[in-house]
């Protein structure tokens, strides 16, 4: 292998894995590493992680790392970007040890927390201070449920990080907390860029304290220490930026390059990314966040919580004569599923699959909301029950980019990176479904670490020309065009996806109550 003189190092801590890159000046990768994380349930609606198994994944991480690129490679590394699922509440003293796990954006139990900060704040100015619809997802509530549960854990508390902010501890000994994921916190002012004082008066915590202060995502906030190069076999004194959520390294990672190119980083959720010339007013359910592509000065960010994770709890939970056959024929259970789609008519004979298995974020925004099937009857198949989870999960993908449109954003093409670019039956629905040709990004070059690798890149120098430099490294593998005769079956179909979901909305958030009390009555231990 030929050394170049300059290489970077991008690392994503995502929802199921933990992932990273090094990337050379010429655009390719010379190295990457996985490894899984792993989710903790306590008790109902609780969703948490480990941090302190974060690092230790992260450390066999930047190891294998070393050991593919060689010594050479890794003299000549000029700066690390990590990115990482948001929004997390990780508790940690001031020696940085975590306090207890960390509850993750999917953690639902600070349901009544929200309630109660909207009810003293009102939801329409919390809607135009934070410039976002609320939800459980966020960090306010969590912080007041934290407060009030764990008072003694609260007392020896020193920081709230994310999970980025932990690794890039550990990398550097700094605390701190990049600006995208603390406009995505709804603990930030956005009219101010600080913290809100009045969100820290209601929930009696002085965010200004215990909140890092937000830094640029490109800013070096620090370089790798001695001990973390040791437990590492990284370089002591490499840069280490700052980062961001995951969300804004897929959007680079998708190349979007020029108006009216959306993007879709598919995985165990979905984040959906679409371009507009003007900023959004801050009372929709999907605002605009400033963006530095040229010709695209604001970008609409919208999470879709359940994407990836419906399919693969219907392969866990439904599958399993589809996952023995596959096991007797030595097939793949993605694949074979993706065939099975395919026999039965678009719109899978009526029948509707919501993938609301963790409630919604964009655009409807509630901790409440469940999946449900819609349209079972005697006839319906099991590649029925297949191709509606792939249908139902692109009705929440045009639900989020219709309300986008509404708002001024612009649609004419979606490139997709991720696991669900391995799919080209999903693909082909998606396109449909919007009426606009699918961009498959190629494997080695769409994944979020690749977006970290030209943040940190073009700070340091390693790629000045960022434009030119999303061209050389983002490939395209297969457009995907729309089925006209689906795109007529879903334009018929999808009204009836938006408006069941709104005609049960009611009795959704009364029997999610409803159960959750059931629950605290039979397990005292949840409460």
């Amino acid at each position: 292998m030929n050394v170049l003189d300059n290489y970077v190092l991008g690392m994503d801590c995502g929802t199921t894995n933990i992932k990273a890159i090094i990337l050379g000046q010429d655009g390719k990768k010379v190295a990457e590493a996985s490894r899984p994380s792993k989710f903790l349930t306590p008790g109902p609606n609780m969703q948490e992680q480990d941090a302190n198994d974060w690092w230790r994944q992260s450390k066999e991480i930047f190891q294998s790392l070393v050991a593919q690129a060689g010594q050479e490679v890794v003299d000549r590394i000029r700066g690390i970007s990590i990115s990482s699922h948001t929004v997390t509440l990780l508790p940690v003293d001031e020696n940085g040890l975590p306090l207890r796990n960390a509850m993750t954006y999917q953690d639902g139990r600070s349901a009544r927390e929200l309630y109660q900060i909207l009810t003293k704040m009102g939801f329409d100015h919390f809607v135009n201070t934070v410039g976002g619809q609320p939800s459980v997802s966020f960090l306010p509530c969590k912080l007041l449920w934290f407060k009030r549960h764990e008072p003694e854990l609260f007392a020896r508390t020193y920081k709230f990080l994310q999970a980025s902010s932990f690794i890039n501890f550990k990398l550097t000994g700094k605390m701190t907390q990049d600006v995208d994921q603390a406009t995505r916190t709804q603990c930030l002012d956005m009219n101010t860029m600080k913290w809100s004082k009045e969100i820290g008066d209601i929930i009696g915590i002085d965010l200004d304290k215990y909140l890092p202060e937000p830094q640029s995502v490109d800013e070096i906030i620090g370089y790798v220490t001695d001990q973390a190069a040791a437990e590492t076999g990284l370089k002591a004194g490499i840069p280490v930026v700052a980062g961001c959520s995951d969300a804004m390294a897929s959007l680079y990672a998708t190349g979007m390059s020029k108006l009216g190119e959306a993007g879709e980083s598919s995985g165990t959720t979905s984040l959906v990314f679409v371009g507009s010339k003007e900023k959004s007013p801050l009372d929709i359910p999907v605002v605009t966040r400033p963006c530095s592509i040229d010709g695209m000065p604001w970008i609409f960010d919208a999470p879709i919580q359940t994407s990836g994770a419906a399919l693969k709890w219907y392969i866990d939970k439904f599958a399993a004569e589809e996952r023995a056959y596959c096991d007797e024929h030595h097939l793949n259970i993605y694949n074979y599923l993706n065939e099975q789609a395919l026999h039965t008519d678009p719109g899978s004979n009526g029948l509707f699959f919501f993938p609301y298995l963790l409630g919604e974020r964009a655009p409807i925004w509630n901790e409440y909301c469940r999946s449900m099937f819609i349209g079972l009857s005697m006839t319906t198949t099991r590649e029925d029950l297949t191709r509606s989870i792939f249908e139902g999960t692109a009705y929440a993908l045009r639900h989020v980019i219709t309300t986008v449109k509404e708002s001024g954003g612009r649609c004419d093409a979606l490139r997709i990176c991720g696991g669900g670019a391995k799919s080209k039956t999903w693909s082909k629905i998606k396109a449909s479904m919007l009426h606009c040709p699918v961009y498959l990004l190629n494997e080695d070059s769409g994944d979020v670490p690749v977006g970290d690798a030209l943040i940190v890149g073009h700070k340091v120098g390693v790629f000045p020309d960022l434009t030119e430099a999303v061209k050389s490294v983002v490939k395209v593998d297969e457009v995907i065009q729309p089925n006209e005769e689906w795109a007529k079956v879903y334009d018929q179909l999808y009204p009836y996806y938006v408006n069941m979901y709104q005609s049960l909305d009611a009795n959704l958030r009364a029997l999610r109550q409803t159960v959750t009390d059931i629950q605290k009555d039979l397990h005292p231990e949840y409460r």
